[in-house]
């Protein structure tokens, strides 16, 4: 069980990361506009327009992926294994131990109050 939670954990990783990278690789809307009055450079690697088309569906499947591995995790999170009951059953009672005063006594000014003399 561990070991499939730290796989599906190193996925989900790895698919961020890659992510991150693809977005960053993108261009923005405004960027061929630029291009189309001849202020830009319009080539690139995957022609005018397929660079953005692979890059957006790869980012949309990595996207998909980051999702349902959230998702597992999630769930394998919150199975609790079906013979252990309360947290609390196996915890021993603590009685707190009797308070010393007599230290705070002899700070001055924290004299313990003289009792009422009544006449």
């Amino acid at each position: 069980m561990n070991a499939m939670i730290s796989v599906i954990l190193a996925v989900q990783m790895l698919s961020a990361l890659v992510m991150i990278g693809l977005i960053l690789m993108q261009q923005g809307k405004g960027a061929d506009m630029g291009a189309a009055f001849g202020s830009g450079n319009s080539g690139s690697l995957f022609g005018a327009t397929g660079g953005a088309n692979f890059l957006s569906r790869t980012t949309a499947v990595l996207a998909a992926v980051f999702f349902v591995t959230t998702l597992m995790l999630a769930y394998f999170g919150n199975l609790r294994p079906a013979a252990s009951g309360s947290v609390l059953e196996g915890a021993s009672v603590v009685v707190p131990a009797p308070v010393d005063n007599s230290a705070a006594s002899q700070i001055p000014g924290n004299a313990p109050a003289a009792p009422a003399s009544s006449k």
